[in-house]
């Protein structure tokens, strides 16, 4: 059994653990003012503990027009790994009232293809020999549902959200 394998099985297991033990308690209903605390640690109890990166005010965003910004590329080795990779991503929230947690920082890819440097030339270009592709990390997150009472039930669902971009050959 090959180690990728292994900790596919591993992720699929936890999971499915995970979504048990939440589901047990996905038939208390609470009320409104409930839920925000109820969620926090029900989170914690199964320890859904993931690093959010928060969106830069100023962070990279693609250039005008809209077009993958390669003049971040050159010279920017000290700065974090989102802006000096050749797929670069910029950090944005994701907001869902009926979610919790209810803001997930999600990468958005800047680029189509990814930024390289072509033999004999010092400046860098988008080349769509390639393609910029999101990595995705699965989140378990938990739903607002309503109750036939006229409060809310927490009911836990796998989310897969976008943690970064890699550069990747196109699938075709």
């Amino acid at each position: 059994m090959s180690i990728h394998m292994f900790h596919t099985q591993l992720l699929v297991v936890l999971l499915g653990v995970s979504c048990v033990a939440v589901r047990a308690n996905a038939s208390h209903c609470y009320d409104e003012e409930q839920l925000e605390e109820r969620a926090q640690k029900e989170l914690k109890r199964l320890h859904q503990h993931f690093l959010d990166p928060k969106p830069e005010p100023a962070g990279p965003a693609a250039a005008p027009g809209g077009r993958c910004p390669v003049g971040l590329y050159a010279g920017l080795s000290s700065q974090p790994l989102h802006t000096r990779s050749i797929s670069p991503w910029r950090y944005v929230y994701d907001t869902d009232k009926d979610r919790f947690p209810r803001r997930i920082s999600v990468a958005e890819c800047l680029c189509g293809g990814c930024i390289t440097l072509r033999p004999g030339e010092d400046t860098a270009a988008e080349d769509f020999t390639y393609l910029s592709a999101a990595v995705l990390q699965h989140r378990l997150v938990l739903k607002k549902e309503l109750c036939k009472d006229g409060r809310y039930r927490l009911v836990p669902h796998d989310q897969a959200v976008a943690v970064g971009c890699t550069c990747a050959t196109p699938n075709y």
